[in-house]
Formats: C-alpha cells, sequence, structure tokens
C-alpha cells in the first residue's frame, strides 16, 4: 500500500520519455508497505518535505481530487502561490506536478526524474514513491504560499504521508475501494469494511494539525474519532464542529467562526458542493494562512477538475456524437456510480464503459440500472480491461470510443463516456482538451 503505482505514462519529449521509462520498469516487491522507502529515499535528496509552505493534505475514496483543486483555486483567488500534488495524471504526466499554479516543464520534469531516480537506484522505490520524492524535491525549490497534496491510495501508508506538521488535513468521501490493498487482513485493525477504509485514510492524521471531515456512518465516524485522539489532533467534523448545506443557488456553511453564504460549485454534481465545503472547513480550521470569504467564493466558481462529469462539446469525438450531450467521468467505484447517478436524475441515457479488470464492473451500470438505453464496453488504452460479458448480457463491445458513439441510435439522450480515469484522459486527449 505505498501509494497508487505503475501509471501508464508517455510524453513526446525524448528527455522525459527516457525518465517514464525508468517509472515505468520499476514495481513494488510484493507485501511490502510501510513509508520506509519513501522517507530513505527522501532523506537522501535533503528531505525537501520538511521545507515546504505551509501543506493541506487530502485523502478520501472519492472527492479528494475535486477537494484539492477547491482549495487551489480558493488560495490562488486570494492571491497566493500555491503548490499542487494530485494523481492520476489524465493526458500528460507532468498533471502531477503544479508549481506556484504552473504544471511543471518537460525540462525541469526530465532533470527532477532522473535525479530521484539515480538517488534511490537501490531502493528499488514505486512507480509512485519516485513520483512523490520528485514532486516534494521540486516543491521544495520552487517559491509557493501553499501546497496541496492529494493522497494516492489509502492514507496510512501511503508515499504521500511523510508530513510532520501540516497545516490541515482532510478526508473526503469514504467508500469501499481498492480492497486487495485497502482490506487486507492485518492484526489491529478493524474488521467492519467501511470502519477498516476509516482507519486507513485517518492515518494522514498528525499532532496538532486539525484533521477535518465529512460526515459518515457511525462505525467509520468511530474511527476517525480515535486517530484523531490518538494523534491529539484537533478534530472538525461535519455535523459536529461545522455544518453545510445546499441548494439549486447558494452553499450555507457554518463553523465556530460564523456563517458563510456561498455560491454552489460551477463544476457539475450536487456532491460538489460538500467537497468545496470541505475545502472551506480546512481553510477555516488551521493558522497558517487566511484566505477570505470573498476568495472562498471565486474559487469556488472558478475550480476546475477535469474528466469528473465534464461536458465534452468539441473535437472530434463530439461530432461523432452529434444530436447527444456528451459527458465524461473517471469515477470507477460505487460510490462515484452513485454521484453519477444523481447528476443525471431521471434521464435515460447511453453508456459508453471501459474499466480496468481489477475493478468492480457493475460500479456504474447497477447504479444507472434501468435508465440505461444502451450499453457499449469499449477497450481502455494500455490497459488490462474488463470484456463486454463481465458487464452482462445488454451489452455490446466496440472497438474504440469512436466506434461506440458512431452506433448510437439519434435519439438525442445524453451520452456517458465513463468508468476509468485512464480512459477519460485519452478521451480528454482525442478531444484536444489536454489539462493545463
Amino acid at each position: 500500500m505505498p501509494g497508487a503505482g505503475g501509471d501508464f505514462a508517455r510524453s513526446d519529449n525524448p528527455a522525459v520519455q527516457e525518465q517514464l521509462d525508468r517509472l515505468a520498469a520499476l514495481s513494488v516487491p510484493q507485501g511490502r508497505l510501510g513509508t520506509d522507502t519513501i522517507r530513505t529515499l527522501l532523506g537522501r535528496l535533503g528531505n525537501p518535505q520538511d521545507r515546504l509552505p505551509p501543506v493541506f493534505h487530502v485523502a478520501g475514496t472519492n472527492g479528494k481530487g475535486s477537494t484539492c483543486a477547491f482549495l487551489r483555486a480558493m488560495m490562488e483567488a486570494e492571491g497566493l502561490r500555491v503548490h499542487a500534488a494530485i494523481s492520476p495524471h489524465l493526458v500528460r504526466y507532468n498533471e502531477r506536478i503544479r508549481l506556484a499554479g504552473t504544471l511543471i516543464d518537460d525540462a525541469a520534469l526530465a532533470s527532477v526524474l532522473a535525479e530521484v531516480l539515480d538517488a534511490g537506484a537501490d531502493l528499488a522505490p514505486s512507480f509512485f514513491e519516485a513520483t512523490v520524492a520528485a514532486t516534494l524535491l521540486e516543491f521544495a525549490r520552487t517559491p509557493a504560499d501553499a501546497c496541496v497534496v492529494e493522497v494516492g491510495l489509502g492514507g496510512r501508508f501511503d508515499a504521500t504521508n511523510v508530513f510532520e506538521s501540516p497545516a490541515a488535513c482532510g478526508i473526503a468521501t469514504l467508500g469501499i475501494d481498492h480492497e486487495q490493498f485497502l482490506l487486507l487482513p492485518e492484526a489491529g485493525t478493524p474488521e467492519v469494511p467501511l470502519a477498516r477504509i476509516a482507519f486507513e485514510k485517518a492515518g494522514i492524521v498528525r499532532p496538532g494539525s486539525s484533521l477535518v471531515t465529512l460526515s459518515y456512518p457511525p462505525e467509520a465516524e468511530l474511527e476517525v474519532e480515535r486517530a484523531a485522539m490518538a494523534a491529539g489532533a484537533p478534530l472538525a467534523m461535519r455535523g459536529r464542529h461545522w455544518t453545510s448545506s445546499a441548494d439549486d443557488l447558494f452553499l450555507e456553511y457554518q463553523d465556530r467562526h460564523g456563517r458563510l453564504t456561498l455560491p454552489v460549485p460551477s463544476l457539475p454534481g450536487a456532491h460538489q458542493a460538500d467537497n468545496a465545503a470541505l475545502a472551506a472547513a480546512m481553510l477555516r480550521h488551521q493558522d497558517f494562512i487566511t484566505v477570505s470569504p470573498e476568495a472562498m467564493a471565486a474559487g469556488i466558481r472558478k475550480a476546475k477538475w477535469p474528466g469528473r462529469l465534464q461536458a465534452i462539446r468539441t473535437g472530434p469525438l463530439a461530432v461523432a456524437a452529434t444530436g447527444h450531450e456528451l459527458w465524461l467521468d473517471g469515477g470507477h467505484n460505487r460510490n462515484a456510480g452513485e454521484a453519477v447517478a444523481r447528476h443525471f436524475a431521471e434521464q435515460h441515457l447511453h453508456l459508453v464503459i471501459g474499466m480496468l479488470a481489477n475493478k468492480d464492473p457493475g460500479a456504474l451500470i447497477d447504479a444507472l440500472d434501468d435508465r440505461l438505453v444502451s450499453i457499449t464496453a469499449v477497450p481502455v488504452p494500455g490497459h488490462d480491461y474488463h470484456q463486454s460479458e463481465n458487464y452482462g448480457s445488454r451489452v455490446r463491445m466496440a472497438d474504440d470510443v469512436f466506434v461506440a458513439l458512431q452506433a448510437i441510435p439519434p435519439d438525442g439522450l445524453p451520452v456517458l463516456i465513463g468508468g476509468s480515469l485512464y480512459l477519460a484522459g485519452d478521451v480528454l486527449r482525442l478531444s484536444g482538451e489536454i489539462p493545463y
């Protein structure tokens, strides 16, 4: 469980590709747990994690990336320079490292990856461990006012879990995902699945740093409370220490500091109001930087998070889907499927689905259920993926997304492409919508 690894990455820049090829050759020894390797590697690099501006560290099953996007947008609206570390990338590996608001350029990326891989050649770091080390090294070298860091996988043993005194730690939505890692039997850990997930995510807590969370079922809340108490960390849980609610126009937020009336997010999906509220709560439960309510409101309006309930309006795929609204979402677990289902409410729609072979093939289909007029399975380029028979008898297979879209009848219903962030990245690349 050292972090999300083995992520496929390609670059048009030969110097970057040389280092990405080295990254791709890395693997994690079976059964290796803990942060010893990443800490040793960071030590050889001068412990850059100890030389950073205030860090906002965010875990969660779903919503952690959106929460990070809101945090960055809110702080940037205040005029602050913000580093951001996200995973996985959608189109270019550079998306993982944002330096003071700008994606790392190819020259700097090739150089820092080479430096990290050379320093850790005998440590056998994972893809993600090497990525985290490169990210934190560049963060330490580039002036900024704050860092936003998204957890890769879990929390307790994630490679990002190396900060001693973050400004605030946050936990977004909890659900069951990555069971093969996060639910591995281990003495002294909770047996109830959601409680174990909460235990793993809450592993990012640090003494004296606020742990800011949404509200969860009782078994999960108990584990979060235990983690905060054991660490001596102030806990700020929604429903106890802060509240939020949203309608079609406004997000109402309240905590001990007072009440805020904020706009609802421009990002589609009712669940984004929860992520925006969590970002606001993280900023209001720390003492390192100040972000005004006006900047929070501006950030909520401006935040972008590609590949999550994103409308595709231009490019060849949009042309192939002429007459239909075309939507893209990379969600791949049941919580994400439920969020997508809420967005489409009672609408009927067509689904083009591609999922990695190690994911639950029913995550989207079961949530949308009888609203699906057609289901077409497609490959996930560069990865092992589910064949049509894994999704059920209603599903046909197409060679690619283009073929799938061209076969959809001209009934005017929306089309959703979903099931994998890797598929989402390929769709964005084909649509010319490369994140910058």
